[in-house]
């Protein structure tokens, strides 16, 4: 599942592509695991660089704060589970238009 809403925002599921040309989300693809939302990011995936620069792109992408995201799971891996914080139904219709793409 690419996302699903709680009460308290959205939980997403990501493949991170570090070490790319530019920062972007580059819309879903499929995993083993089910769709994943692809961002790429121009730092490499050492020291947490790659892991920070997603969280900027995401929180630019879905109108959030940094502070907003948080990991779940996949902090060293190239698939990754967060959580953004905030009102489910904007975050969902946001996460919604790549989906759609």
């Amino acid at each position: 599942v690419l996302f699903r809403s709680d009460k308290d925002g959205l939980i997403l599921t990501v493949r991170a592509a570090p070490k790319a040309s530019r920062d972007a989300v580059q819309g879903t693809m499929p995993t083993p695991d089910g769709l994943a939302l692809k961002v790429a990011v121009t730092a490499p995936a050492d020291k947490g660089k790659a892991n920070a620069a997603l969280i900027e792109v995401l929180a630019e992408a879905f109108g959030v704060a940094k502070r907003d995201i948080t990991f779940i799971s996949g902090q060293t891996d190239r698939r990754k589970v967060l959580r953004i914080a905030g009102n489910p139904a904007t975050l969902a219709a946001t996460a919604r238009t790549w989906t759609e793409k």
